[in-house]
């Protein structure tokens, strides 16, 4: 199988869309906007209390009802996601959907606010961290493990298993990130990119000869690459 990754935050999205959807969150009344900015902070600078953030992140799935959240995910698509979609994130996608390759977002945020961003570039395959539900109800826990740094590897081998393939089995496997939290799977693969990288991952991606893009679609040189 010729496979692509693509993160989800600040690589096919101009922006955050945990912190997106806390903000809007913030607006009703249902979440710590200022929480929620200290939990991105610690993201970038690599020191993410990940149990933590779960906890709070998802706390607001359990105390509202399925309907109220969805009218809000409907709002957050609307307002928030839809205007951050460049369209170089599309022509990416496009590019490697028209290559007969199989797609697949893989992102720590969480599978219910990012379904509707899946559908949204038309990719079947979603692998996100899960949110656990009881009786149609989100308990406000994750189920299994967070799919954040290694966790991406866990939950990308557990999908390949499903897939009928080999655990570890990445080669003709490109996968574009923006974050050095994502270092364990970029290099894993066989086609590591860094997509608008933060100054770790730039750092890292030009000294192992990495492709490294920009949201336009250029690459460090200034040569326009998709591959």
């Amino acid at each position: 199988m010729r496979l692509a990754l693509f993160d989800l935050d600040n690589t096919l999205l101009a922006g955050d869309s945990d912190l997106l959807w806390g903000e809007l969150l913030a607006r009703h009344g249902a979440m710590d906007v200022e929480r929620v900015r200290r939990f991105h902070d610690d993201y970038h600078a690599g020191t993410l209390d990940i149990e933590a953030f779960f906890d709070f992140q998802l706390a607001p799935l359990a105390r509202h009802p399925r309907e109220q959240l969805e009218l809000w995910r409907d709002q957050f698509m609307e307002e928030l996601i839809r205007p951050r979609i460049a369209p170089a994130a599309r022509e990416l996608v496009e590019y490697h959907r028209a290559q007969g390759h199989e797609l697949a977002i893989i992102t720590a945020t969480n599978r219910f606010i990012t379904t509707p961003i899946a559908h949204e570039f038309g990719i079947e395959h979603l692998i996100a961290t899960e949110p656990e539900e009881q009786d149609g109800r989100f308990t406000g826990r994750v189920s299994g493990v967070a799919c954040y740094r290694t966790g991406k590897l866990v939950h990308l081998n557990h999908w390949l298993c499903t897939h009928g393939l080999e655990r570890g089995d990445l080669a003709e496997t490109w996968f574009y990130s923006d974050s050095h939290n994502d270092l364990p799977l970029l290099s894993a693969v066989e086609h590591p990119v860094a997509v608008d990288p933060c100054p770790r991952l730039l750092e890292i991606a030009l000294s192992r000869g990495w492709v490294v893009m920009e949201c336009t679609g250029k690459t460090a040189s200034g040569e326009t690459t998709f591959m």
